[in-house]
Formats: structure tokens, C-alpha cells, sequence
């Protein structure tokens, strides 16, 4: 009642000072995914999505008014009933439609304000970040009240309170946090020098320490976490690095007893003309941080901790992602970049690219430091001509099936060759074939995919991933989409495999799946 009592007082604002002479801009955007699931007998009943109505659809519609340096908006969501594979649908929720977000917000010179729901992120995320990913089904968002103060480019402190989303409701718990972030260099008046410190600080407040089911495992009601850490950049070099406390907290719902967390995350990276190079290392211990401690599921999380790996959009290199193991790994990444391309043809050029990434398990965890991921790729791009494009990935893939509780791995062998083709300005037709050798699991995979577009209205795409190993299944997929002005409409149907999807290094389990897709995304 509250929220709909203050997305009344936001509409209200908005629809006064629209009507004003000055009637500032308002702006809009609709999302709504539907599904309709059909019963296929090829599909492993244990591992896929077959509800009774055979119907899911996600929605979203969201408003957004700004007048001078004041700004209001609202998000109403409906899920009738959820997707499959999201944790609304596995939460007890049903068929909802509800006000998603709200908030007003006023942004000077030096301070801002902000009142509603909150998304925010301190530092690299390691102890704090509040964010939406409609693609995972994460809604994180803290509702209260938001404040920061910046003088010049010296100084910028930020500040909020509030109580953190759980789903399509609120948790029992609440939060409260600080950021400090000064630039040195521009204090001291370096110009080809910049050098950053930030500091942090996170407060989780849920009053259970009397409760029942968690008397005997909290000594405390509050989880209290701190970050500091600098950035430089001189002369093409860029260096980052941040370090995590985190008090004592229980890890998951089911743990016994609380223990303290600690993370170390730093980055260093050199571009010089076409040539570029970026590492990162980063080990966690005990970083699984909850929104609520009564709450379960991928997005009942407080922080952001994305695998540090390379994000693959071929069917095939991401068929088994890397999952992060948020209570013990350390490891990193490194990526290496270079670009030719000859003076006396501009459109002829060649992109290299390598990336290595592997992790290993803390020996607290599993007895001994085991290997959990190990990728080796790498990747080179050809343009022939003004039309044509090639594109060709060779990725070597080991992860452990146990995230490091024996010593058994998995190796999947993946070769990907990508063409695309322009008729003319508008008429393409890009090309993938994929294939992926293995001698473990589901031993060996081969994929394809065809997309033909008219630019800027029509793309089809059919795609099939057939697994020659184990299981002699196809996963076939084809789509057809439309887009007009500020509305894209797309209609597919297809046989998806159970797995991971993932965005931004996050990922949520699916259920495998039949059915027809329309999705229709809008702007206005």
C-alpha cells in the first residue's frame, strides 16, 4: 500500500509539472518476453520447464520525467505468471503485477538527493552494488533514501539507507553505506598524472539473532563491511586496487556458524597505439554476501561478483560458463590486443586477440588448491574487403564438475569460424560454424547459425546445436524480428538447452525447454 500510495504522489508531481508551460521531457520504455511452452518428448523431464498453463511472460513498462535538475519515474512490472528459470517463478510468488520501482530525484551543481529505490555501486562492487538485469532476473534495488555531495572534481561522498528488493517483494533487512572518493592528482594539481583513493563502507541490519532457526548460528544482528583502495593512470598505464573486510556472516542460509570474508582484487593494464594489454587477479574468501539470511536463490545478493573471465556470445564456447566460487578461489585473467592495419588500404585489417583465465580453489575449502577453470583462446579478425569479414576462435576449456572437491575435470576443444558478407549497404548474411571435441561429459558438440538482415527493419535467424556425443540431441532455433522507429518486435521458436545464461560474468541456471517466443521491446 505504501508503494502504491508513493507512486501516486510520483505521477501526481509528474502530471503537475507536465502541465506547466515548461513541460520538461518524459520518456518511456516497454520490455515483455513471452513463452508459450510445448510438451517435448526429447527433452530430460527431470531438467525441464513444463508448467501447467505452458505460458510465462515477463513485462516491464518504465517511466521517466526530468524538468531542470529535477527527475521522477516509476516501473510497473507484471509477471502472469514468470519465465521459467527465474527465481520469481521458484520463490512463491504466482502470477504478480506490481510497481517494480519509484523514486524522485533533484541533482545540483555540488549535492543530489534521490528518494525511492536505489541502484548504486561502490567501488568494484565487492562489497555493494544494486542493480537490475532483466536478462538474469535480478532486482537488487534499496528503498530509501540517497544522498551525495561533490565539490569540483576533488571530492565526491555519497550515502543511502534503506532496505534491499528480495524478488518482487522487500527483505526484512536493511542496509546502509558510505563511499569516499578523492582524486589526489586534481588536489594537487598533476595534469599528466591521475591518481584516485576510495574508501567504503557497507551495514546489513536484520534482527534475528533472537530467532529460532538462527539462535544457536548468529552472535550477531549486524554484518559490517569496508573496502579501500586507488586507481592511476599515467602515460598509458592504468592500475587499480582495492581490498575487502568483511566482518562475520553466515555464507549461505544453511551455514552452521559465521566466519569473517576478505577479498583482494587488483588490475594493471598498458595500451600503447594499436597494442594493449589488461591482467586482473582477484581472490575471494567467504564473499557470498546475502541480501536477507531467510532468503535463497542467485539474486537474494548484496555484492557483485562477476566471473573474471572472457564472455563468449558463440552457442558452443559458452556451454559450460565459468561459476564463480564465491567462498575460495584466486586466480585472474590477462588479455592480450593488437590491430594492423595497412596504410595503403584502410579496410583490410586484422584484430588479434588472446585471453587466458584460470582459478583455483582455497585449500580451506577443499583440502587442496584444485584447478576450478582454465580457458586458453584466442581469436583473429580479417576484413578481405568492404563486405567481407572473417572471424576465427580457438578456445581450450577445463573446469571442475565439483568446483574443486576432487580432482576431476572436464576439456572441451572449441573451434569457431564467423563470416560475414554486405551485398550491399543494407542486405548482410553472417555465417557461424562451431564445433567442440571432447572426450568427457557430453563428448562432442557441432553448431551453426545463418542471420540475414535488412537494415534498419527485418533480421532472420535460424540455428540448430546438435550434441554427435551422448545424448544425439538437436537444439534447434529460429527467429524472425521487425523493428519500426522506436519498437522492435521478435517472434522465435526453438528447443533450448538446460544451462546457464548469463550477463556481465552472472549467471542463472535455466530449465530446458520447447516453445514459442515474442518478445517486443519499446521506446518512446
Amino acid at each position: 500500500m505504501k508503494r502504491v500510495i508513493f507512486a501516486g504522489c510520483v505521477l501526481g508531481m509528474v502530471g503537475t509539472l507536465y502541465a506547466q508551460s515548461d513541460k520538461g521531457t518524459l520518456m518511456g520504455s516497454l520490455e515483455s518476453n513471452n513463452i508459450y511452452y510445448v510438451k517435448d518428448n526429447k527433452l530430460d523431464p527431470s531438467s525441464s520447464a513444463n508448467p501447467d498453463d505452458h505460458f510465462g511472460s515477463n513485462s516491464y513498462l518504465k517511466l521517466d520525467y526530468t524538468k531542470g535538475r529535477f527527475s521522477a519515474g516509476v516501473q510497473l512490472e507484471g509477471f502472469l505468471p514468470p519465465l521459467q528459470g527465474y527465481d520469481y517463478a521458484t520463490y512463491g510468488n504466482g502470477k504478480r503485477a506490481l510497481l517494480g520501482s519509484k523514486y524522485v530525484q533533484w541533482e545540483d551543481d555540488y549535492f543530489g538527493f534521490r528518494v525511492g529505490d536505489i541502484f548504486e555501486q561502490y567501488g568494484s562492487g565487492l562489497i555493494f552494488r544494486s542493480y537490475e538485469d532483466r536478462t538474469l532476473g535480478f532486482n537488487n534495488s534499496i528503498e530509501g533514501v540517497q544522498g551525495h555531495y561533490s565539490y569540483k572534481d576533488y571530492v565526491t561522498l555519497k550515502a543511502l539507507y534503506g532496505r534491499p528488493r528480495l524478488y518482487l517483494d522487500y527483505a526484512d533487512s536493511y542496509v546502509r553505506g558510505g563511499n569516499l572518493n578523492l582524486s589526489v592528482s586534481d588536489i594537487v594539481g598533476w595534469r599528466d598524472f591521475r591518481f584516485n583513493v576510495e574508501g567504503s563502507y557497507v551495514n546489513r541490519y536484520e534482527a534475528l539473532k533472537d530467532d529460532p532457526a538462527f539462535v544457536d548460528r548468529l552472535t550477531t544482528s549486524n554484518l559490517d563491511m569496508y573496502s579501500v583502495g586507488g586507481s592511476l593512470n599515467w602515460n598509458g598505464l592504468d592500475a587499480r586496487v582495492e581490498y575487502v573486510d568483511k566482518g562475520k556472516d553466515l555464507p549461505t542460509e544453511a551455514s552452521a556458524s559465521m566466519v569473517k570474508g576478505k577479498a583482494i582484487l587488483a588490475e594493471l593494464g598498458y595500451a600503447y597505439k594499436s597494442f594493449s594489454v589488461l591482467a586482473t587477479y582477484r581472490k575471494l574468501e567467504h564473499m557470498n554476501t546475502m541480501l536477507s539470511l531467510k532468503g535463497k536463490g542467485a539474486g537474494n545478493v548484496l555484492n557483485y561478483l562477476p566471473a573474471l573471465t572472457r564472455q563468449y556470445t558463440y552457442m558452443l564456447a559458452n556451454l559450460n560458463p565459468y561459476q564463480v566460487n564465491a567462498e575460495g578461489e584466486s586466480g585472474g585473467q590477462a588479455d592480450i590486443y593488437y590491430s594492423y592495419r595497412p596504410a595503403s588500404d584502410r579496410s583490410k585489417y586484422w584484430n588479434f586477440h588472446a585471453n587466458l583465465s584460470m582459478y583455483y580453489s582455497d585449500k580451506n575449502l577443499t583440502k587442496e588448491s584444485r584447478l576450478l577453470w582454465r580457458d586458453i583462446n584466442a581469436d583473429i579478425e580479417h576484413r578481405w574487403n568492404k563486405n567481407w569479414k572473417t572471424s576465427v576462435l580457438v578456445s581450450v576449456q577445463e573446469w571442475s564438475p565439483t568446483h574443486g572437491m576432487d580432482d576431476k575435470t572436464y576439456a572441451s576443444n572449441i573451434f569457431v569460424v564467423d563470416n560475414t558478407y554486405k551485398f550491399n549497404r543494407k542486405m548482410a548474411l553472417r555465417v557461424e560454424l562451431q564445433y567442440l571435441y571432447s572426450q568427457d561429459y557430453e563428448k562432442d558438440w557441432m553448431a551453426a547459425l545463418a542471420e540475414f538482415s535488412v537494415a534498419p527493419r527485418w533480421s532472420i535467424t535460424v540455428s540448430d546445436m546438435y550434441n554427435n556425443g551422448s545424448t544425439k540431441v538437436h537444439y534447434y532455433n529460429a527467429s524472425a524480428s521487425y523493428t519500426l522507429k522506436g519498437t522492435r518486435v521478435q517472434l522465435g521458436y526453438g528447443r533450448n538447452r538446460a544451462g546457464y545464461v548469463c550477463s556481465g560474468g552472472v549467471c542463472r541456471y535455466t530449465p530446458a525447454y520447447t516453445g514459442a517466443n515474442l518478445v517486443v521491446t519499446s521506446t518512446f
